[in-house]
């Protein structure tokens, strides 16, 4: 049986920074994933997952020596966000230049950020990769707990962390609580060539059929994300590429001109779920295990990112308490993102409801809002910088 400080289940972007962060302390680690991940496109095309990276986040995964080693051509800076309502007029902006910062965020293919990171991961030598390989039980020990692969294959540590997303085995294995509300809904993603330049902008529209976003990629594409109920996302998915270009554009009030769509569109459902704790003993949850969010805000990688960020100072931190698992340093770590965790849940659960009712009263109320905050840059300057963390 092999021993480490930590295993990680759960290769995914939060996993897998976890894990290499965690490495270039002085823990030793083990990373369990079923599925190697996926390489870059060759053939130059995008990548229909993409995700916002706040600067925080890109700062953290710079100082773990990945940022820097990203194509620079596959990567676009968002610099204004513009917010639409019911109403063209009924409109919020968020700029980068006001607030006075580079950047809201970077728009990058999650196959380029994944693959990187497992480069990183290959040249650690307090890593131990098993991939593939998948959980088969999780057992306890007089220090720590033993983790049994499917293959057979026994390995031990202190801590286990569960990076294993929203249907998380190490979750369930313990017995941690959760519960997932069902918002009916699918989050169709595509991508499109544009006639107009994007000029580093986001767009985003409440509209009665759903929340539509369009995201800067590099040169004249975007990247869109329609969250809408389930018979328009199959709508969505039956059409061909020229009604599927011109359903979205008409959508955008033709903002970006004529769009093109680069390929098929594909979809993922929409919940939200919560968990009754982040840990137990020797068991720690961060990303999609932990919390699972609407995508309206795009900050569900980012609070992953932001939970593997405190997991692992908490444990680089730990100072004479040499063990990883015990549960009064990992209470540390679930009281640092309660906060955090709870203000996304309940502001991005609050919007979708609010932006969901067809009721007139509703209408007014939030138009009037999305308006009101626009002319307070005090307010503004709050949100940007929660979000950029």
């Amino acid at each position: 049986m092999q021993r480490f400080d930590v295993i990680v289940v759960g290769g995914g972007l939060v996993g897998a920074s976890c894990a290499l962060a965690l490495a270039r302390t002085d823990i030793s680690v083990a990373l369990v994933e079923p599925q190697p991940p996926r390489s870059p496109r060759a053939d130059g095309s995008w990548d229909s997952r993409v995700y916002a990276i706040s600067p925080g986040n890109a700062a953290w995964l710079t100082g773990l020596d990945v940022w820097t080693q990203l194509p620079h051509d596959r990567m676009a800076r968002v610099e204004t966000m513009e917010i639409y309502g019911d109403q063209p007029r009924n409109r919020l902006e968020f700029s980068a230049y006001d607030s006075g910062l580079r950047e809201l965020a970077w728009i990058v293919e999650n196959s380029v950020v994944h693959a990187e990171l497992w480069q990183a991961l290959t040249r650690q030598s307090t890593v131990t990769l098993y991939c593939p390989a998948r959980c088969d039980a999780l057992m306890s020990e007089a220090d720590g707990v033993a983790l049994r692969l499917e293959d057979g294959r026994e390995l031990a540590a202190h801590l286990i962390v569960g990076a294993d997303g929203a249907d998380s085995w190490v979750r369930e294995w313990v017995g941690i609580a959760s519960k997932v509300d069902d918002y009916g809904q699918r989050g169709v993603v595509a991508n499109f060539a544009i006639a107009r330049p994007h000029a580093d902008t986001a767009y985003q529209w409440f509209r009665a059929d759903g929340v539509l976003a369009l995201l800067p990629l590099p040169g004249e594409h975007v990247s869109m994300v329609w969250s809408t109920p389930e018979d328009r996302a199959q709508e969505l998915l039956e059409a061909s590429p020229e009604a599927l270009s011109r359903e979205v554009e008409a959508a955008a009030a033709g903002v970006l001109g004529e769009l093109r769509a680069l390929g098929p569109a594909a979809a993922f459902p929409l919940t939200r779920q919560r968990v009754q704790h982040l840990v137990e003993p020797r068991v720690a949850l961060i990303g999609d295990a932990a919390h699972n969010i609407h995508p309206l805000a795009g900050q569900g990688v980012n609070l992953g990112l932001r939970d593997a960020r405190e997991l692992v100072a908490v444990l680089a931190a730990r100072g004479p308490q040499s063990d990883c698992g015990d549960y009064r340093l990992l209470r540390r770590y679930e009281r640092a993102r309660k906060e955090d965790i709870t203000a996304l849940e309940v502001t991005t659960h609050l919007l979708e409801k609010l932006f969901e009712s067809r009721a007139v009263w509703m209408a007014a109320l939030r138009n009037f809002g999305l308006s009101l905050v626009d002319t307070q840059p005090l307010i503004k300057n709050a949100l940007v910088r929660r979000a950029i963390a």
